[in-house]
């Protein structure tokens, strides 16, 4: 059995985390840490898991315990990681950080979108992107994985067939894309207060947000040369879910988008590709790993849209974290997350 801790057991990812691993065949939460909760039990803070971890209880993070186990999540605030990452990766354990601290290689652009010095730009180079549609074979030799962000993976998704084949190339690209206000965090938020959030809908980022260079980064590599992005978050009223609306230029009408997209990800376990013609709804992916994507060209046209959903909790967090530890420690990919999508 696989011994798991988790740094930063009390955030939205951190229960996520428990909650898919409560039922995952291989893997077992043995140590789990939050500075604010030290000594309360997980059942008695989140009811949902009592019967799963009856004595598990919060503390703080400790190296030497987190070493003791074969993988460490760090559900954290970015700049928590770097603190830890060098010691614990040198007593053998594997990282996965679910926070955005090794996600860019390029460190000055790190620092410039984070607003503070790169704690362990030692380690940058080595850790490994874990989109598991694109890098599922560095994902399974990797020491220290950095998860993707979640607006960052529907919008690489659902780009990636056409970047693949070079089909963006000197396009400029736009991504609308909206969000639930669970992706704001549990930390209390004016304006993820219900009074605030509730019968509205507003974009936010518009001048730059901190997962743009992510995005951009990860359609370089595809298309093997910079994209132009144009990329606008909206918050909309509801907990969970990402709904991306994504805008190519022309297309050749001889591309065969539909065919193009099923034939990507026709071995993938959790990615949709719908009927031509679908609008994938976020309730069709609630508590679930997937990806739902259709294509569109509008009036018959050479212009492409792409809709891509997702659980921003899961698969834009958790469920992708655990999908990179099933693959890096050789477990069924899908194990501990066949949970079927919550409708209602």
């Amino acid at each position: 059995m696989l011994k798991v801790a988790i740094v930063g057991g009390t955030g939205y990812t951190g229960v996520e985390l428990l909650r898919i691993l409560a039922l995952h065949p291989q893997a077992e939460v043995v140590y789990i840490t939050s500075r604010s909760e030290e000594g309360v039990r997980v059942a008695d803070m989140y009811p949902n898991l009592r019967e799963h971890y009856p004595d598990l209880v919060f503390s703080n993070p400790v190296a030497q315990q987190l070493g003791e186990c074969d993988v460490v999540f760090f559900a954290t605030p970015h700049g928590v990681a770097h603190s830890l990452a060098a010691e614990v990766l040198a007593a053998g354990t594997r990282i996965i950080d679910l926070s955005a601290d090794f996600r860019l290689q390029d460190i000055p652009l790190w620092e410039q979108w984070y607003g503070q010095s790169h704690g362990a730009p030692e380690l940058v180079g080595e850790a490994v992107y874990g989109l598991p549609e694109v890098n599922r074979k560095q994902i399974a030799g990797a020491r220290l994985l950095a998860v993707p962000g979640c607006y960052p993976t529907s919008v690489q998704l659902g780009f990636l067939p056409l970047a693949e084949q070079g089909l963006l190339n000197g396009q400029h690209l736009i991504a609308s894309c909206a969000s639930g206000v669970s992706g704001a965090g549990r930390g209390t938020k004016l304006g993820s207060l219900f009074c605030e959030a509730t019968e509205s809908v507003k974009a936010y980022g518009v001048q730059g947000h901190r997962h743009l260079p992510e995005i951009e980064q990860g359609l370089a590599r595809a298309a093997g040369q910079p994209l132009g992005l144009t990329f606008v978050p909206h918050l909309v009223p509801m907990i969970r879910g990402i709904h991306a609306t994504l805008y190519t230029a022309e297309i050749d009408m001889a591309v065969d988008v539909q065919a193009l997209y099923e034939q990507r990800y026709a071995g993938e376990r959790f990615v949709d590709v719908m009927p031509a013609g679908s609008f994938p709804e976020t309730r069709s992916v609630k508590g679930s790993n997937l990806c739902r994507i259709a294509v569109h060209r509008p009036q018959a046209g050479e212009r492409v849209v792409i809709l891509s959903v997702i659980d921003n909790l899961v698969k834009g967090a958790s469920g992708q974290a655990v999908q990179n530890m099933n693959i890096m420690f050789g477990f069924p990919e899908d194990a501990g997350l066949q949970t079927v999508a919550l409708i209602p």
